[in-house]
């Protein structure tokens, strides 16, 4: 985009004032000229900015400076449903013949009230409300308890419903249910922060129930193509054994994957003067005789040295929703990720060598 062009796209502009007229709950905002309680500790907050990478949405989000404060009384640690759960939540649809439906908490930690004595002074992006003490009422991002609190609120509303929680993975809840022709069995809510995922006979009505509670984004209940990165689809298999046609789950990483891809390219671009990815794939993450104790080339700058962490993260992502096949080549490009050199081969793979 030309820089004419890029006066014209408001498209961080308006991921702003989404962010902060959905965020306005979260405080109590006093008269121009009042102090903050007496007991309560300033914070400071900022934005941060994302392009999210399924659907390049520009994104802005309101967090708190959670570093200025001191630690925690009670354990801040918020727990999510492993994988592996998921898999098997999807195998025990498909023996059941149960729907998967999945959905989307809206604004989640926004929902919790905070027990937390803060308060913050508002900036430029609230507009004529800058400079103003606001008071925090809600969970905001960014504040230690955060995650813990949404967590636990989201737990007692799952009990409340009837729901239990698993004892192998207690983010898989489960409830005894009866289909329309009278079978019993087991139905479940698979809770990982702000997705659910529901297998149940008529699982789209459970997370509307769910929805009473804690408001979903809107169209996001029903069903979705891609869950934790992952795309799911339902295969129609033939059983010869039963000589009939079964459902059977599947999740795949390559809507994934190819977005990573795409990333990468976009990156070589703007950074290496229009560099594309080889066509011919690199057989190691290292060079045959590599030994990075004996690598003196220079460090990578922070801009390279930040992006080679985030995508040893992307990596290791891919690891966890199926490619478990380069498990040991992604281990090996982490155990660099203290000191990153310009010789590594990640580098080299790019088309970049130091002369």
């Amino acid at each position: 985009m030309n820089r004419q062009g890029a006066w014209r796209d408001d498209r961080w502009a308006k991921a702003i004032k989404k962010e902060t007229d959905k965020v306005q709950v979260a405080f109590d905002i006093l008269p121009r000229g009042e102090k903050a309680p007496v007991g309560y500790t300033r914070i400071g907050v900022n934005l941060i900015f994302d392009v999210k990478m399924e659907n390049f949405q520009f994104k802005a989000r309101l967090v708190a400076n959670g570093n200025e404060t001191g630690p925690p009384a009670n354990l801040t640690y918020a727990s999510v449903v492993s994988r592996e759960s998921v898999r098997i939540g999807l195998t025990l649809a498909a023996l059941n013949d149960l729907e998967v439906k999945t959905s989307d908490i809206e604004n989640a930690y926004l929902t919790v009230p905070t027990n937390e004595r803060l308060f913050a002074v508002l900036g430029t992006e609230f507009g004529e409300d800058e400079g103003k003490i606001a008071v925090i009422v809600r969970a905001l991002y960014g504040t230690k308890p955060a995650g813990a609190s949404f967590r636990n609120h989201l737990a007692d509303c799952m009990l409340h419903l009837g729901y239990e929680s698993c004892l192998a993975d207690p983010d898989v809840w489960l409830k005894r249910f009866t289909k329309p022709c009278g079978t019993t069995y087991y139905g479940y809510m698979l809770l990982y922060v702000d997705d659910a995922m529901c297998i149940n006979h008529d699982g789209e009505n459970e997370l509307k129930r769910l929805n009473k509670y804690f408001k979903m984004k809107p169209g996001s209940i029903g069903d979705q193509d891609i869950y934790l990165g992952a795309k799911i689809s339902s295969v129609d298999v033939w059983d010869p054994r039963t000589k009939a046609v079964s459902t059977a789950w599947g999740l795949s990483p390559t809507k994934y994957v190819h977005a990573a891809i795409n990333n990468v390219e976009e990156f070589l671009a703007k950074r290496f003067n229009g560099r594309k990815l080889p066509k011919k794939h690199a057989k190691a993450p290292f060079a045959n005789g590599y030994r990075p104790e004996l690598d003196f080339t220079p460090e990578l700058d922070p801009e390279l040295t930040t992006y080679y962490m985030s995508q040893v993260g992307v990596l290791r992502w891919m690891v966890k929703i199926g490619r478990i096949d380069i498990i040991t080549e992604v281990s090996e490009l982490a155990s660099q990720l203290a000191l990153p050199r310009e010789k590594d081969i990640w580098m080299q793979y790019l088309g970049y060598t130091h002369t």
